[in-house]
């Protein structure tokens, strides 16, 4: 179920909050475990079972954890039999037949693939639940002993499919205590509103363009162009929008979310971008991942493989494919280039930071896209008038034309232009804002339900993740 349909947003969302609401205390996270369940079963009911199977291995893993703290042996091994089942699910799942199939390439052999359909939201809840275990075992956090209380922590329906990643040490204290007010209910309506909007009215568009581009047989450099500005703006609208929806759901709920994106396109590196980006995702590489390897409190040649395993499996996070694990190590070569050579001359001029930032985030968004890397390869070198395509082509004049509004608005709205206008006007004129605001909450829902009633271009990239 998308949050981005009609019976989510009109029959599945308002029955959840008067059921919640009116549930007594004890009985909150149940409500929302079963609604979890529901809105989980609602595209692939078998599925449940799995996820269930994952949290209940985690649950009696990181029990056994806890009780054998004082033996470092035995606890470790229950560690690494969490994460051994955690992971086998995963793999078998989403890298299976990526598996066998360049095994079959390899060997010239044809082993049938499996062809397994993958568990949304899998790679999500499989990093919430490791988190949850290595955190036990560091003894930051303490085993939680109610299974309800783990399953609706992972299982939570508003940051299920798309994060972000919430770890159980942020929100442990807020399982069991958390606090709903009607300011808190608002701030969390105008959040998801504002998602939503950014979902249909602006990443919905730009698909629709960057998938008109695919099948023309008109292109030509600028209209490739085109399509690769329209996908950068579309992914960051798509991905930012969803992680606006599931922070204001949270705090409807009484959750308080860590941030996933600010504003990424400002960025003066591609160290910065990574550090605005997808945030809750890095950091998590970071801290379970890159410091476990030792950081780089290690030989520069071993600080280099840990910078180059953790964007490698960045990477393949995203993905079963190989232009996910290129996409990663190219981020691997510019952030170890950025590091120890380039940053230092990025200083000196703002704008060409900026272009220098822009060039490669749009040419990596390529690569992410790209169904292969051959693809990829021809789509990149086209920018720069290699394979013979025009200059410009009709096709390219009558799609700038169509969608040059939608365009530069995003432009606009991927900077903190508009936020910082919003801003002051509360400052300013905070009576006016107070009517303003929620008559243009309410106007957005409403054009966006008039989008979803027309049946618009609705995909959502983060499902195959």
């Amino acid at each position: 179920m998308l949050f981005s349909s009609i019976p989510f947003l009109f029959y599945f969302l308002p029955a959840v909050i008067l059921l919640y609401l009116a549930a007594p205390k004890k009985l909150k996270n149940a409500v929302l475990l079963l609604s979890s369940l529901v809105f989980y079963a609602w595209g692939e009911p078998k599925y449940v079972f799995l996820m269930l199977a994952s949290i209940l291995l985690g649950y009696v893993f990181g029990l056994l954890i806890e009780k054998n703290a004082g033996n470092r042996k035995l606890g470790k091994l229950f560690l690494v039999l969490s994460v051994a089942s955690s992971l086998a699910f995963l793999c078998y799942f989403k890298y299976a037949d990526f598996f066998i199939d360049n095994f079959n390439r390899a060997t010239g052999l044809s082993a049938p693939l499996l062809k397994i359909a993958l568990p949304i939201g899998i790679s999500f809840y499989t990093f919430q639940i490791l988190s949850y275990t290595v955190d036990v075992y560091r003894g930051s956090v303490a085993a939680q002993k109610n299974f309800i209380n783990l399953a609706a922590y992972v299982s939570l329906f508003p940051q299920l499919i798309a994060g972000p990643i919430v770890r159980y040490a942020d929100i442990e204290k807020q399982l069991t205590s958390r606090t709903h007010t009607g300011e808190k209910i608002m701030t969390g309506i105008r959040r998801f509103v504002i998602g939503l909007s950014k979902k249909i009215l602006i990443a919905n568009l730009l698909g629709e363009l960057t998938a008109t581009f695919k099948a023309s047989d008109d292109k030509s450099v600028l209209f490739f162009w085109l399509y690769a500005v329209a996908y950068t703006l579309h992914i960051y609208f798509d991905f930012s929008g969803y992680s606006d929806m599931a922070i204001g759901l949270g705090k409807i709920f009484g959750f308080d979310f860590l941030e996933n994106f600010n504003y990424p396109y400002v960025s003066r590196s591609i160290t910065e971008f990574w550090r605005r980006w997808h945030m809750s995702l890095g950091s998590w590489f970071r801290d379970y991942v890159y410091i476990p390897l030792g950081g780089n409190r290690v030989s520069r040649f071993r600080h280099f493989i840990n910078i180059f395993v953790v964007w490698m499996l960045t990477g393949f996070w995203h993905g079963a494919s190989w232009n996910f694990i290129f996409w990663g190590l190219y981020f691997a070569v510019l952030l170890t280039f950025e590091k120890f050579v380039l940053l230092k001359v990025l200083k000196k001029s703002r704008v060409l930071c900026h272009i220098y930032v822009m060039l490669l985030i749009v040419i990596s968004f390529i690569i992410f896209d790209a169904a292969d890397m051959g693809t990829a390869f021809t789509y990149i070198g086209a920018l720069f008038g290699a394979g013979a395509y025009p200059l410009y082509s009709a096709e390219f004049f009558y799609y700038m034309r169509s969608y040059a509004v939608i365009l530069i608005f995003g432009i606009v709205a991927a900077t903190p232009l508009l936020k910082t206008i919003g801003g002051k006007l509360k400052e300013k004129l905070p009576k006016v804002t107070m009517v303003l605001e929620p008559v243009m909450l309410i106007g957005l829902l409403i054009l966006c339900t008039a989008f979803l009633v027309d049946g618009s271009f609705n995909p959502f990239l983060y499902f195959r993740f």
